[in-house]
């Protein structure tokens, strides 16, 4: 069901990032690996991400060395410090934010190892090598079903994700584009989360019910603030608000089904985590891996939702 995007028509366009590392180029192919994971900020997606990794890891006999910076940006730097001093063949990166996010990829190309970036890429300072859903595509296409759903009328509201980052600044983008096509739909608050959390959620989606109680949609930017959003709507005591979710956490999946969802986008972390193990693989034994490695997402709605919540891709 799922497939690269771009696969076909855009491959002969992939521009190929041979490692420019000197110090990984020569690994010798039998030895094990050791490959650092830095995960920016605690959520049930990132989770997923690193199950799928620590599994993959496991598989191939990589010894791989995962943090959590809960939010820090500093933790992070720290992290890249602790996996250079240990010597990893490779990096694999989940920024926490937008603010300083490339100081820890230029540190480690500073120590000759190369970084695969996941989900967000610093735009000063990319990784060798960039694997994320195409949030673009998948919020236009989720923009046009909230226009199937509401017969392009209604009143919006927008929770944000962290400002600045790739996936923020690629899904206002998507769901922009589809917007253009609705007149009848008028955007009247929008509000940023600092973490994306549920806990965001719940109280942006309070103020935006306080501030504009002719709210009839909102569009939460991740699962977790849609859920939060919910929890808002149903404490109000509204049913007439359509609440719309991305990413595909399993507990959204399930509100889907439940129809405290009306929808949202189920990315591939299971696969995503997967590739990076082997993306990273590529690039400290000197192999060429595509610069950027956007994958699909699906529309989910409670006539799929099962499908996803009983096997995760």
């Amino acid at each position: 069901m799922f497939k690269k995007v771009g696969a076909g028509i855009m491959a002969a366009a992939i521009a190929f990032s041979a490692s420019s590392c000197a110090s990984n180029a020569g690994a010798d192919q039998d030895k094990p690996l050791t490959i650092g994971l830095s995960i920016g900020i605690e959520s049930d997606f990132f989770n997923q991400f690193r199950q799928a990794m620590e599994d993959e890891a496991k598989k191939e006999g990589i010894n791989l060395i995962a943090f959590n910076a809960k939010g820090d940006p500093n933790a992070q730097v720290n992290h890249i410090q602790d996996f250079i001093v240990q010597d990893a063949d490779a990096i694999i990166y989940i920024a926490a934010g937008a603010g300083a996010a490339g100081v820890p990829v230029k540190n480690a190309r500073a120590a000759d190892i190369p970084v695969v970036t996941v989900d967000r890429n610093p735009g000063d300072s990319p990784g060798d090598t960039f694997i994320a859903t195409d949030s673009v595509a998948s919020s236009k296409r989720l923009g046009e079903y909230v226009i199937e759903k509401t017969g392009g009328k209604g009143n919006l509201g927008i929770i944000q994700g962290q400002v600045g980052t790739t996936p923020e600044l690629d899904r206002d983008k998507g769901f922009t584009e589809a917007m253009k096509s609705a007149t009848g739909i008028k955007e009247v608050a929008r509000q940023a989360s600092k973490l994306w959390g549920q806990e965001e959620g719940f109280t942006i989606a309070q103020d935006m019910l306080s501030a504009h109680p002719e709210l009839s949609v909102i569009f939460a930017r991740a699962d977790g603030m849609a859920l939060g959003a919910a929890q808002a709507v149903r404490g109000a005591g509204r049913d007439d608000i359509q609440i719309y979710g991305h990413d595909g956490d399993p507990a959204a999946l399930q509100a889907v089904l439940d129809g405290t969802l009306v929808a949202t986008m189920t990315q591939q972390n299971q696969h995503m985590g997967r590739l990076a193990i082997e993306s990273a693989v590529k690039l400290a034994r000197g192999e060429e891996v595509p610069k950027e490695q956007l994958q699909e997402a699906i529309l989910t709605t409670k006539e799929n939702a099962a499908e996803f919540l009983k096997t995760h891709p």
